[in-house]
């Protein structure tokens, strides 16, 4: 039997008035902070359809930008966040695209990195493309995420650098845009690697990103 989590049985708590307009966006912020992990001085938001047709009312412009910016679900700061906002210029847009989920949208840091993802219910988030990357990151593991030049013997390089920490690998998937491309990796830990794994990571050819991406509280 599927066991399901806290937030797929009741709502969190939260800065309402919606769990999937509302703490759903905070979420997606905080989880698209949490991957592009730098200091950011811009950042855009485009809204896909029931985020753009019915979010203002919910709420959903203000999540966003509180979780981006590092509040959490139950801040009552996200309320007025946009009194809040020091030194970050931040922009909305509204599409429909029926290829899309109902609560989706696009996350833009910097004009540097785009990550999308849908709010999917109950306070629950799923992150799944990272410039132009296929990924399915819902918060709930610690996952190492690098992006490389694709070659043989990339996955056994990670792999070797994980293992040896005596850390379990939960899940793997790779991804590229064409063979000896652009590739990317993410790997879902049981338990969080030390930033002197990330730098291992970092030092192997070819890697040209990688982030430590904690799970969601």
């Amino acid at each position: 039997m599927e066991q399901k989590s806290l937030f797929s049985v009741i709502s969190p708590i939260m800065v309402g008035p919606s769990s999937s307009h509302t703490a759903g966006a905070v979420r997606l912020g905080l989880m698209a902070r949490n991957i592009y992990k730098n200091d950011f001085s811009k950042v855009k938001f485009v809204l896909y359809n029931s985020f753009a047709t019915t979010g203002f009312g919910h709420g959903t412009d203000k999540g966003l930008l509180a979780g981006v910016l590092g509040y959490h679900v139950d801040d009552p700061a996200i309320k007025n966040i946009f009194d809040n906002v020091k030194n970050v210029s931040y922009s909305y847009d509204y599409a429909e695209d029926i290829s899309r989920h109902p609560n989706s949208v696009d996350i833009t840091f910097d004009d540097k990195m785009t990550i999308s993802g849908d709010s999917v219910g109950a306070g629950e988030i799923r992150i799944n493309c990272i410039n132009g990357f296929s990924v399915n990151i819902d918060g709930t593991y610690d996952t190492l995420l690098l992006m490389y030049k694709d070659r043989p013997g990339m996955i056994s390089t990670v792999s070797d650098i994980i293992q040896k920490q005596k850390v379990n690998i939960a899940s793997l998937h790779c991804d590229r845009d064409s063979k000896g491309g652009t590739a990317s990796m993410y790997v879902a830990l049981d338990i969080p690697v030390g930033e002197d794994v990330v730098e291992k990571v970092r030092q192997i050819k070819d890697v040209f990103f990688v982030t430590n991406i904690r799970k969601l509280k």
